[in-house]
């Protein structure tokens, strides 16, 4: 949604921030400002301060840092809008109205919402009725009582293919529903090829599935025959529901998982239902495909290191070694995953019904770090009794380590890598590189192109023979070209990303995700960037025009007048207004690779520098020199 220009600064001065934080935080006037114990850390001494003049909190501990609005979201799991909403009412303002194409939107969607919740209502009626007999025997085996299945709305869809193929469309036809309503919102199957439309769901043990206002957009249906095609079928893709980035029981979710400080996610509904039924309220569960990154990234919203609850067999292990690799480039500091591992054969829902909720609590405080399932799923895929096989692990380390995108956590990992494979390996010092000070491989240097220096004989200046060696001074001249080229080269392309979006707002919509990630040094690129993607939350789709005039109201254009003007960046067409869509998508995507690849050698770089200053080695100086030799290729350009 967007706002008219002012609103938000105007309800940000009419609500003070220490009002709302001291609902949550108890305060004391420090001078100017209001300082307590930091609700984001669990520590003993204050530094989380408050500001009313300047409206914003900070706190010292955890780095987090906002307005009032960004502390409901974080604190209360809050969506952008929907506290917003909160605020205005308690500020007494009214919601803006949307635009027209927004409003027109909505009516289309609310319209489709009507529709869920008549049938949402007809599936429950269905339960209750001598029709759904088969379906509660189910439930009741299953252990369900009827206040959790109130709660969560389950419901029955009647019907077979044999007989009557259409309770629901006839149902919603006399509510004036049309078929091409019925189709739009995927609970009735029809068109050209098929002669009569009929339902979707037929004779199963209904889930409604909720949107994060708690809002029906789409069933998921448990069939009751044993020869039904598919056990569990959702509904399709519609205006309503993408299942790739819906969680099931999110809405549900969102304040206990607050509460809890995590979120669980589990594999299928009746896991869900199960878990809340033994008094554990904070899981979630895909619908039906292996978590996505924007699955991901919603657990995140709920908690910072989300559990991911698999079974302890065979399959259950494949599915948290994918989800492994799926978090991996996403990692950022203080986000990751944990995995708890249930005993063979057993699922949540089973483990709570049979042994009751603390069971699973404590199956749910031994969850592993994912570091650990890392290393797992690599060593458990062959016998390393070999050179050839322990090089061929070190191998797949490196390569899973070189997928984390955020460089401060690659460094970490690489680090507990190389101490694990040190200790895997029986604690003998390696021979020839390998796990060596400053770095595992050089911080995985390979991964990244980086040339690897032998050791042994090494024949240098002058013709030196057997056991001799020559090392050349590393001079602080080559330290500061070294560094020198990396800023610069910095600068340029952290400005070239800001410049192809400043012209091409539009990749926002896909990649603003990626921009926010990426580390920008140069404080006032920083600053343009995160006003960019503050910006982008509220405007979709974004316009050219639109967002520069929100940069001069925010006192940043002239920063972006500087980029526009310069002329560094003028051999780089992709980021100018006349480039076409995909040629400016492609420029930014090749930038943004090259920026997350030099920061990568600017991290090694240090590492290289550290690794030489304890250990004065051919190897290590090797390794500066060709590091400093990829810097130098990072194409510098100085755009501000």
């Amino acid at each position: 949604m967007s706002f008219p220009k002012g609103f938000l600064d105007e309800l940000k001065g009419r609500i003070r921030v220490s009002d709302v934080v001291g609902r949550k935080v108890k305060l004391r006037r420090q001078g100017r400002e209001f300082i307590g114990l930091s609700p984001f850390t669990n520590e003993k001494s204050p530094s989380f301060t408050v500001n009313d003049d300047k409206q914003f909190y900070h706190c010292f501990s955890s780095g987090e840092h906002g307005d009032v609005i960004k502390f409901l979201e974080k604190t209360e799991n809050l969506s952008f809008i929907e506290a917003v909403e909160r605020l205005a009412a308690e500020a007494g303002m009214d919601m803006p109205e949307r635009d027209p194409h927004a409003a027109e939107r909505d009516k289309e969607a609310a319209t489709l919402i009507d529709v869920m919740e008549m049938a949402a209502g007809f599936f429950r009626q269905k339960l209750a009725e001598g029709a759904g007999a088969e379906a509660r025997a189910y439930l009741e085996r299953r252990g369900l009582r009827g206040k959790t299945i109130d709660d969560f709305g389950i419901g029955y869809a009647p019907g077979d293919d044999r007989a009557d193929r259409t309770s629901l469309l006839k149902f919603l036809k006399s509510k004036n529903v049309s078929i091409e309503q019925m189709i739009e919102a995927g609970l009735v199957i029809g068109g050209p090829d098929i002669a009569e439309p009929y339902d979707r769901f037929r004779n199963r043990v209904m889930f409604p599935i909720a949107d994060a206002r708690g809002r029906v957009i789409a069933f998921g249906g448990r069939a009751l025959s044993a020869d039904a095609k598919a056990k569990y079928l959702n509904s399709p893709e519609t205006p309503l529901f993408h299942k790739g980035r819906q969680l099931y029981n999110l809405h549900r979710a969102r304040k206990p998982a607050h509460d809890e400080g995590t979120v669980i996610a589990v594999e299928g509904y009746m896991d869900v239902v199960g878990l809340a039924q033994g008094g554990i309220h904070h899981a979630v569960a895909p619908l039906g495909t292996a978590l996505t990154e924007e699955q991901i990234a919603l657990l995140w919203r709920l908690a910072p290191e989300p559990i991911l609850c698999f079974d302890g067999d065979k399959a259950g292990l494949r599915a948290a070694y994918r989800a492994v690799e799926r978090v991996l480039p996403m990692l950022k500091p203080g986000h990751s995953l944990r995995f708890a591992l249930l005993p063979e054969g057993k699922d949540p829902d089973d483990l709570v019904r049979e042994e009751g909720g603390e069971a699973m609590r404590d199956i749910l405080a031994k969850a592993r770090p994912l570091s650990d399932m890392l290393w797992e799923k690599e060593i458990s895929t062959g016998a390393w009794d070999t050179p050839e096989r322990r090089a061929k692990l070190e191998a797949d380390l490196e390569a899973a380590v070189a997928a984390i995108g955020d460089p401060k956590v690659r460094s970490h990992y690489a680090e507990a890598l190389r101490e694990r494979v040190r200790k895997f390996f029986g604690g003998a010092p390696r021979q020839g590189g390998g796990f060596r000070q400053g770095g595992f491989r050089g911080g995985f240097q390979g991964a990244f192109g980086g040339q690897r220096a032998g050791r042994g004989n090494v024949r240098g200046r002058g013709g030196l023979g057997r056991g001799e060696s020559y090392m050349p001074p590393v001079t602080p001249e080559l330290r500061r070209s070294a560094l020198a080229s990396g800023a610069s080269g910095e600068q340029g392309r952290e400005g070239l990303l800001l410049l192809t979006l400043l012209n091409h707002p539009e990749l926002l919509e896909n990649y603003a995700e990626d921009i926010s990630r990426i580390e920008i040094r140069t404080p006032a690129l920083d600053r343009l960037r995160n006003e960019i993607i503050d910006i982008a939350a509220l405007h979709a789709p974004l316009e050219r025009e639109a967002l520069k005039d929100h940069l001069l109201s925010r006192n940043l254009a002239d920063i972006a007048r500087r980029l526009e003007a310069g002329s560094a960046f003028r051999s780089d067409r992709f980021a100018w207004p006349d480039a076409a869509p995909d040629e400016a998508e492609a420029g930014f995507l090749h930038t943004l690779a090259r920026h997350r690849r030099a920061i990568v050698l600017e991290t090694e770089l240090k590492a290289a520098e550290r690794a030489l200053a304890e250990e004065m080695t051919e190897e290590n100086f090797a390794r500066l020199q060709a590091i400093h030799a990829q810097l130098e290729r990072a194409e510098p350009a100085d755009g501000l």
